[in-house]
C-alpha cells in the first residue's frame, strides 16, 4: 500500500510530494506478553515540484487497541541537522496518538522528537520538534483528489528548535490543524505561522492498493 500526498503553498502552487509505501508488517509484545502493538514500517520519500529526492527516511506506524500512533521522526524537518556536518545524533521519539473513536472536545496527547548531537567528545546540542496542545474541535468532511472524507478535525501547536547551551534556544512555532480519518490517518493538514497566515497545506492525493489500484472512496465517522 502506498499513500501520495501534495504539497501546496499559501497560493495553492504544488511545492512538492511525499510518497509513503508500507514495506511490512509485524507485531511488538511488551515484557509480560500482555499486550500486542501492530506495526507498520515505511519507506518516506519527500519530493520536490520537480520529481527530485530530497531525503528519504524509515517510519514505524503503530497500532494498539483502540488508538493509532504515528512516528514523531515524522515531525522533523530535516533541514534543523543541515547545520550539524559530520556529529553523532542520537534519535529519541515519541509517537502521536490517534484514537479511533475521538471526542469532540477531547486533548490528545503531545508528541514529537528530540535529537541529541554530539561529537566523539563532547555534547553539542539538542534539535527538538514538538507538537503539543493537541484538541480535537469538531467534526467535518474534507474533499482531496484521493476522495471525500468525513474527518475530525484536530489543532495543534508545533514548535521545532535548537538548544546549543542551557541559556542559548532558537525556536519557531506554528499552529498545526491536522483532518484526521480513523483507519485511514490525516487526509489534510495545514500550517500557520504566529500571525495566523497559512503556509503550507499537504493533502492526500492518492492511495495505491498492493494491487496497484487507486482507491477513492468515502470514509465516514459516527457523529458524535
Amino acid at each position: 500500500m502506498e499513500r501520495v500526498f501534495e504539497l501546496r503553498d499559501a497560493k495553492g502552487k504544488t511545492t512538492g510530494h511525499i510518497r509513503q509505501r508500507v514495506v511490512s508488517l509485524g507485531t511488538e509484545q511488551n515484557k509480560k506478553e500482555t499486550l500486542t502493538t501492530a506495526t507498520a514500517l515505511l519507506k518516506s520519500g519527500s519530493y520536490d515540484e520537480r520529481n527530485r529526492l530530497l531525503f528519504l527516511r524509515d517510519l514505524t506506524f503503530r497500532c494498539r487497541r483502540d488508538t493509532a500512533f504515528t512516528d514523531g521522526l515524522a515531525q522533523l524537518n530535516p533541514d534543523q541537522l543541515s547545520s550539524f556536518r559530520d556529529r553523532i545524533f542520537t534519535y529519541s521519539p515519541t509517537p502521536l496518538a490517534w484514537p479511533n473513536q475521538p471526542a469532540v472536545g477531547s486533548e490528545l496527547p503531545q508528541g514529537g522528537i528530540s535529537v541529541d548531537v554530539r561529537s566523539s567528545a563532547v555534547d553539542i546540542a539538542q534539535v527538538y520538534t514538538t507538537v503539543r496542545k493537541r484538541r480535537v474541535t469538531g467534526q467535518e468532511p474534507v474533499t482531496t483528489p484521493a476522495g471525500t472524507f468525513e474527518c475530525y478535525k484536530v489543532e495543534a501547536e508545533r514548535e521545532s528548535g535548537t538548544i546549543a547551551r542551557a541559556d542559548i534556544k532558537l525556536r519557531t512555532t506554528v499552529r498545526v490543524i491536522d483532518y484526521y480519518v480513523p483507519g485511514m490517518g490525516i487526509v489534510r493538514s495545514e500550517v500557520y505561522d504566529k500571525k495566523g497566515k497559512l503556509e503550507q497545506v499537504q493533502l492526500l492525493t492518492a492511495v495505491h492498493t498492493a494491487g496497484g489500484e487507486v482507491e477513492k472512496a468515502k470514509y465516514k465517522v459516527k457523529k458524535s
